[in-house]
């Protein structure tokens, strides 16, 4: 898969059981793959449309097809670093790349051609995993709580697991909870607008803030802070989705172009948004969940932003705080170990999602199969 930063693609080999139990999995390996700043660029463009309309379905369609062999690459690198070849592989669930995101509409696009993945592996293939849930009233989003409660649900504590990806999204865990138990949305920017001011700051040199040292130099911007922190959409209950269509680009140029006209440094902006994050969180662990959050685990990127780790401890007196790796799954490898337990469900036909997550009417078995060399679909 890759992320609403559409930074790089993230691929893990999982190996599952073969009926419907989670426990014990075992990931083989994980390989993450950059995508040069060019890609990026045209699927950030893409996504913001900022691309004139007689050339939208030209990109579109062209990066489709690109973007699938990107993760064909990317599934073939995995299981050679695992020394494992691709007839062993069972199949291969791509998330793909996510350029529009309209729940209200009923509508979501992720791209990256599974034929183009199917023809390059010779493996079947599952894709396009969110437009059912939304054709059955859901909100396509958020998918990961599925694999959050495989993962890391015990009987004797309540966790919320949170993934700071492009978006932040959090699932709540009750000690000994039921799959109707759990609670997960999205909550706000996480990466997304770090990443982007971060690239304006550095005139494109830099991708992002490594270890949060930018971010842990800046002041909060107090008055800022108050403003974001007016968003309704933190205040709007569960089931909720969101992306790049809420926070993305043009956002954090507004941003960057108000902290410019306060002479705040952009690391004072970062420092805010961090602040603005880690509170988002705070508050809608506050707000929207049942009971007492006694252990926080932190996925995705953001994990391995030290100033991000320490707001999230300031703003949870009371909850641990952990990185998910020291639960035995890579943080960095989290969601693409996620994806591979729907697609694996998806090929026997079991359930892949929490209905209660996403707002859809049912259990529902997500995502599209595309058949291997074989012709067979698993």
């Amino acid at each position: 898969m890759s992320g609403t930063s559409a930074d790089g693609v993230d691929a893990a080999l999982v190996e599952w059981p073969d009926g419907p139990a989670t426990q014990p999995f075992r990931l083989l390996a994980f390989e993450e793959t950059p995508l040069e700043r060019e890609l990026q660029e045209r699927i950030h463009r893409l996504a913001a449309g900022r691309l004139p309309g007689g050339e939208v379905l030209a990109a579109l369609a062209g990066l489709d097809v690109e973007l699938g062999e990107r993760f064909a690459l990317a599934a073939r690198a995995v299981a050679a670093r695992a020394g494992v070849s691709l007839e062993q592989v069972a199949l291969v669930a791509s998330h793909g790349q996510t350029v529009a995101h309209h729940p209200e509409l009923r509508a979501t696009l992720q791209i990256g051609d599974p034929s183009v993945i199917a023809e390059r592996t010779g493996r079947p293939v599952v894709a396009d995993f969110r437009p059912r849930d939304l054709a059955a009233g859901g909100e396509g989003a958020p998918l990961a709580p599925f694999f959050h409660r495989a993962a890391f649900a015990i009987a004797d504590e309540s966790r919320v697991v949170l993934n700071l990806g492009g978006i932040a999204n959090i699932t709540w865990l009750p000690a000994a909870g039921r799959p109707d138990d759990v609670i997960a949305f999205d909550v706000g920017p996480a990466n997304a607008w770090l990443d982007a001011v971060v690239r304006l700051a550095s005139a494109g040199a830099e991708r992002f803030d490594a270890g949060g040292a930018r971010a842990a130099r800046g002041r909060v911007d107090t008055a800022l802070l108050d403003e974001l922190l007016r968003d309704d959409f933190l205040r709007r209950p569960p089931p909720k989705s969101t992306g790049r269509e809420r926070y993305g680009l043009a956002e954090a140029e507004r941003w960057f172009a108000r902290a410019e006209r306060a002479e705040r440094s952009p690391d004072d902006l970062l420092a805010t948004l961090v602040a603005f994050s880690a509170e988002a969180v705070a508050r809608a662990c506050r707000d929207f969940l049942p009971g007492r959050v006694e252990r926080l685990i932190v996925g995705g990127g953001g994990a391995r932003n030290v100033a991000v780790m320490a707001a999230l401890a300031a703003r949870l007196p009371g909850t641990q705080v952990d990185a998910m790796d020291a639960h035995g799954v890579p943080a960095a490898a989290a969601e693409a170990m996620a994806f591979a337990l729907l697609g694996r469900n998806a090929a026997l036909g079991l359930v892949n999602q929490l209905p209660r997550c996403t707002g859809a009417a049912g259990p529902r078995v997500l995502g599209e199969l595309v058949p291997g060399a074989s012709g067979r679909v698993a």
